[in-house]
């Protein structure tokens, strides 16, 4: 009786990916720059989506700011980025998160927040603050049930 032979598994071949779904910015061939899409944007398209960079004021937002749309369906007449920016905030969303989302600078998305914020269709608040220092009384009583254990 010969012992049974053992067969060398290989592996299975993985049937092709399919491609990506386009972002919401899908951006036409060529304008992402010449490092491609992991590299600097155009700097071009980030200026013509600033408006030019004239407005000095900015929202005072930073990168754990969150911020909620008012209204569920965005008005006609605003920027795509503005539009694409809206729908991702029908839940409270931070602007890094945003600013990942979009594939845009955290500056960029500080301008575009800024004039959303001030024609009053989405709303920022900065995270609850926790107080710098605990209360002693409750880091003691912790203590004390700790020993008691």
């Amino acid at each position: 009786m010969t012992p049974p032979q053992r067969r060398r598994r290989r592996p299975r071949e993985r049937p092709p990916e399919p491609p990506a779904p386009p972002s919401p910015l899908a951006h036409p061939e060529g304008s992402e720059g010449e490092e491609g899409r992991d590299g600097p944007r155009n700097p071009e398209r980030l200026y013509v989506l600033t408006g030019g960079g004239e407005d000095t004021d900015r929202a005072e937002v930073d990168l754990v700011t969150l911020v909620v749309a008012r209204a569920a369906v965005p008005p006609p007449g605003i920027q795509p980025e503005q539009t694409a920016l809206l729908r991702l905030c029908g839940t409270p969303l931070s602007v890094a998160e945003i600013s990942a989302y979009l594939h845009l600078p955290f500056s960029v998305v500080t301008v575009l927040l800024t004039e959303l914020l001030a024609a009053g269709l989405v709303r920022a608040r900065a995270p609850i603050a926790r107080q710098a220092l605990p209360d002693r009384s409750l880091l003691e009583a912790v203590m004390h049930g700790l020993q008691k254990l």
